[in-house]
């Protein structure tokens, strides 16, 4: 048996450990169960909660806010906006097993009345009622996205990534370091819009 290198071997703890961590700072959280076999384009790794919350300020959300997350994974973002907010939102992921943790995770923090939880495709999936939009997908997932995204989102919308940029000729309004993460945001304008059409 192959013995992994150190830095291997310190990636898949902090992989192992993230869910546990995540689930101490955000006690609503249920522990993520190991996926029936789902063809994912993203592996599912939670995102840190002290991540998790600066997205949700870099994006200024408020009370009046429609929040998607695209790959909601077990839902803690959505959740936490609804928790802190109070306002809607809706988690979009194609794994069900995910989905059903982000429903439970809403059941445990009393929101289930703010947030919807869709088993989707997201290319097949319409984002245009979202006033902010957060995503911790692949840099390849964003760029197949990004035409998806200036088509339907209004102007004003606010766009939040972790980790990944949305290509070169689109760079981010805001970068940020989190947790030794980086946040990157972005605004939905007419040119963008113009540019789909």
């Amino acid at each position: 048996m192959k013995t992994p290198l150190p830095a291997q071997a310190a990636w898949t703890r902090r992989r192992a450990l993230a869910p546990m961590a995540a689930a101490l700072a955000a006690p609503w959280l249920v522990m993520p169960a190991r996926s029936q076999a789902v063809n994912l384009d993203v592996p599912y790794v939670p995102t840190p909660q002290p991540v998790v919350d600066r997205m949700l300020e870099i994006a200024r959300v408020e009370r009046s806010d429609m929040v998607y997350d695209l790959g909601c994974g077990d839902g803690r973002i959505v959740v936490t906006a609804a928790r802190r907010f109070g306002c809607r939102g809706v988690g979009i992921d194609i794994d069900p097993q995910r989905i059903a943790e982000a429903r439970a995770n809403a059941r445990e923090a009393g929101v289930t009345r703010l947030v919807d939880f869709r088993v989707a495709d997201l290319f097949q999936s319409d984002f245009s009622e979202a006033s902010v939009v957060t995503l911790y997908l692949l840099p390849e997932i964003n760029l197949r996205l990004r035409p998806q995204l200036w088509r339907q989102l209004r102007v004003g919308t606010r766009i939040v990534s972790h980790d990944f940029t949305m290509g070169n000729d689109w760079p981010p309004e805001r970068t940020e370091r989190v947790e030794h993460k980086t946040l990157y945001a972005w605004t939905i304008t007419q040119a963008l819009k113009d540019s789909v059409r």
